[in-house]
């Protein structure tokens, strides 16, 4: 892994690293069709303002891509994120 290679997954998991955010993540991504609307997105226990706060902090390490669509803001798990981690998880360091 190079260092730029473990920037990138630290900022990542660090933006997993709030229970609300990873619930949020696992939401969108288990969402039907793949996105989900924030207006949909109201049951981790938090208000809807601190939702889409925590949904920008996501998009912002590069979990979540968002289109908005008249007054909604649909969100999506970027495509290769879920890959690049199951690898970062399984391949462990490069070796020296």
């Amino acid at each position: 892994m190079t260092a730029e290679e473990a920037e990138t997954a630290a900022r990542m998991f660090k933006a997993l690293g709030d229970p609300v955010r990873l619930r949020l993540f696992s939401t969108v991504a288990s969402h039907p069709g793949g996105e989900a609307c924030v207006c949909d997105i109201s049951d981790v226990g938090v208000s809807q303002p601190t939702v889409s706060h925590h949904l920008k902090k996501l998009k912002e390490a590069g979990l979540l891509l968002s289109e908005r669509r008249g007054t909604w803001v649909y969100y999506r798990v970027a495509p290769s994120v879920l890959a690049a981690m199951g690898q970062i998880l399984t391949t462990g360091p490069a070796a020296a």
